[in-house]
């Protein structure tokens, strides 16, 4: 199976016919995680900027490992491609779909990619906010971001969809921006670990927000804007928050917490 966006088709040389032509593609290597059974190259093509993740079979070792722990394995492209589908349904702002393909029924052996468009005059908010501990931003800027995150959050766990990467390094600012909430384009991106179900269980969610607030932990945030996200995350005032969601605020911070202690691991 194989599909190609109209304008991508359009500016391709040769016609693809299966997943062997995204495998052939030289580009620049984005990212390559030893182990991982999949790369992620940069090409160009026609003047524009594209982004190939290229999946390939994890083995059954690796697919009864992550059962065994209780985690769903990722296992080719098709997470991602179904993920931002689904984003795109849901009105928040992620990658633009190109392409994608997959081969084989055996999930540790199939082989699969997905193509997306490159994001442009784009920052993360890591880099973003970097400074923000030594030099506070304008008190506008940290509210209309701490609400579009919020809202971002608030809007895929009430429709059934987990991050399972949520930190603040997979959120890209368009740039260039001054405040303005009608002029904020934020994406949301790394998307090959979303799950896809009718409700969120609570655990995830707080594993989502928890994951979040542990990467933003090192560019000044007060507990005050934790509080202001929980409230527009939850859709309530801080009286109902404080007294409906202590638990889940106790469980964030503890994530948080020990994510801190222990630094980022895949769960």
């Amino acid at each position: 199976m194989i599909w190609l966006s109209e304008k991508f088709a359009a500016c391709l040389d040769v016609p693809w016919t299966g997943v062997e032509n995204a495998f052939a593609v030289k580009g620049e290597e984005y990212r390559n995680p030893p182990g991982a059974n999949r790369r992620t190259l940069r090409f160009e093509l026609a003047g524009k900027g594209y982004f190939l993740k290229l999946h390939w079979g994890v083995g059954w070792k690796e697919i009864l490992k992550n059962l065994l722990g209780l985690r769903l394995p990722v296992t080719g492209a098709v997470n991602e491609w179904k993920a931002i589908q689904r984003l795109h349904e849901l009105g928040v702002e992620s990658m633009r779909l190109e392409a994608y393909g997959a081969e084989g029924w055996n999930p540790a052996t199939r082989r699969s990619f997905v193509i997306t468009r490159e994001l442009e005059n784009t920052i993360s908010l890591e880099d973003y906010c970097a400074d923000w501990a030594e030099h506070p931003p304008a008190f506008v800027i940290k509210q209309q971001l701490i609400r579009r995150v919020a809202v971002m959050i608030r809007q895929l766990h009430g429709n059934g969809v987990n991050h399972r990467d949520l930190y603040i390094c997979h959120f890209l600012l368009q740039q260039p921006w001054g405040g303005d909430d009608r002029n904020l384009h934020l994406s949301l991106i790394d998307l090959h670990r979303v799950q896809l179900r009718e409700h969120v269980p609570l655990r995830w969610q707080v594993k989502d927000v928890g994951s979040l607030y542990f990467s933003a932990m090192g560019i000044g945030l007060t507990r005050r804007d934790l509080l202001r996200f929980l409230c527009i995350y939850h859709g309530q005032p801080l009286r109902q928050v404080l007294t409906q969601h202590q638990d889940f605020l106790q469980a964030v911070e503890k994530r948080a917490l020990a994510l801190h202690t222990k630094g980022i691991g895949d769960e």
